[in-house]
């Protein structure tokens, strides 16, 4: 083989590679909720950071936990803890916006975590809860997958 031949062989190989690498499941390697516990907001009453040494998978998402307890206690009813509208703003999926939220502007209401985008709009939200969480799952589905 040439050395010219031989050089692109590499590039190639390590194109592949990098390639690969590059658009490689993202989902399952950026921790969902900026990495914070989930359970933690219910059992703890306020977040906690996760750690990778405590991740689960659900969904195709991965959570990170503060330890193995709450790891397990997600595992076992994942239903209780993930945060509505996928961890999105509260506030913006009422009014129709997928926002992202800041996962230390948040509440449980009624056993379920909701998530804002800062505390000035999660300020606005609390004005009215029961009709932006009405509002809000009413306009869910509809941009959910957008």
């Amino acid at each position: 083989m040439s050395n010219q031949a031989h050089k692109f062989s590499v590039l190639a190989v390590a194109l592949v590679l990098l390639t690969g690498n590059v658009f490689a499941n993202v989902q399952y390697s950026t921790p969902a909720v900026g990495g914070y516990d989930l359970v933690s907001y219910q059992e703890a009453k306020r977040p906690a950071r996760g750690s990778g040494h405590f991740a689960s998978q659900h969904g195709g998402i991965t959570y990170l936990f503060a330890n193995s307890a709450n790891q397990k206690q997600f595992e076992a009813n994942p239903d209780k803890y993930l945060p509505a509208y996928g961890g999105y703003c509260a506030f913006g999926v009422s009014v129709g916006k997928k926002f992202a939220a800041d996962p230390e502007v948040w509440r449980v209401v009624d056993g379920r975590l909701y998530l804002n985008l800062d505390a000035n709009i999660q300020d606005d939200w609390l004005k009215d809860v029961p009709g932006r969480i009405a509002a809000a799952d009413s306009r869910w589905p509809g941009i959910r997958n957008k």
